[in-house]
């Protein structure tokens, strides 16, 4: 097909580096000292290294050229990036970062063929009325309460950027991506959102780094079912929403998978639901929710 690419000026360029670094797609790379256009399908036309150029060596032409390919650019990325990853860990790799599939076998407090009872979260009085000394005692006059909270995470890790895309228990999944901070203020996190899904989570600001790639090659090849979004009511964690959105939208064309989203308010509520986003199933049969929540602990919106 003929589109518009881009044309470096051997003449002109002095091997500085700067294209590379400014195209997003890899599409440039430097080659005997010169900057090279490396791969047709990797250029988006859309020149963002035109004016990182100091000597204007760069330019738009229409020529016969392969079409724009985002997903292999998307997979050429990620491959980098753990190929990154991989040689700034020590010999052996980090242990916190190695896949693992955590199993309960039963629930806290309830004991097993073996004997042994689960552990059990006990929420203690001033009283301290427990097995165990409570050194951080309720204040005087609460009342003595013991609470079966049940862990519900399956995976390690968890963080978005550590997880390996080949991670085992993606395989077929539901998937729930979270703000970091969504866990701390909706209580009921572990029933409400953990059980029955695979957990990734994530801060779009802290990070500074945008999630669409990993996600949607997490979500292409693994045949994740569905998606659901746990965020909360900030601005900021706006961008974990719209990466999850676009990942969908790329993956969708390969797996047919959907997504969900839910928003968590500063006062740890859900503020979003769970309904199917138009927006979420571009290109995708994915389901997708969105959940909004208030850090007060409530959910706002669902979408």
């Amino acid at each position: 097909m003929k589109r518009r690419v881009i044309h470096i000026d051997e003449e002109k360029c002095t091997g500085c580096g700067l294209c590379v670094h400014a195209c997003h797609e890899g599409a440039i790379g430097l080659l005997d000292g010169k900057a090279r256009l490396l791969r047709d399908d990797y250029c988006d036309g859309l020149g963002d290294c035109l004016p990182a150029c100091p000597e204007d060596a760069i330019e738009f032409i229409e020529r016969e050229a392969a079409a724009y390919d985002e997903a292999a650019v998307i997979a050429e990325k990620m491959r980098r990036a753990q190929v990154e990853i991989h040689a700034s860990m020590p010999a052996g790799g980090c242990p916190g970062s190695m896949a693992k599939t955590i199993v309960r076998e039963v629930e806290p407090g309830v004991v097993s063929e073996s004997g042994q009872a689960a552990p059990v979260h006990v929420v203690n009085s001033a009283s301290n009325a427990s097995s165990f000394e409570n050194p951080f005692p309720a204040p005087a006059g609460g009342v003595s309460t013991v609470v079966n909270v049940p862990a519900r995470l399956s995976n390690w890790p968890v963080q978005i950027k550590l997880a390996p895309v080949n991670a085992p228990y993606f395989q077929g999944c539901d998937l729930l991506v979270a703000a970091d901070c969504t866990a701390f203020a909706y209580g009921a996190f572990h029933e409400d959102f953990l059980k029955g899904r695979v957990c990734l989570i994530g801060c779009p600001k802290l990070d500074g780094v945008d999630y669409t790639e990993k996600l949607a090659q997490v979500i292409a090849a693994n045949n994740v079912r569905s998606v659901r979004v746990a965020r909360m009511q900030v601005p900021c964690c706006g961008g974990l929403e719209r990466a999850a959105r676009r990942a969908v939208a790329i993956a969708g064309s390969q797996n047919g998978a959907g997504a969900a989203g839910a928003v968590v308010g500063a006062a740890g509520a859900d503020i979003t639901g769970g309904a199917v986003d138009a927006v979420g199933a571009v290109a995708s049969s994915i389901p997708v929710q969105i959940d909004v929540i208030s850090s007060d602990g409530r959910i706002v919106a669902v979408g």
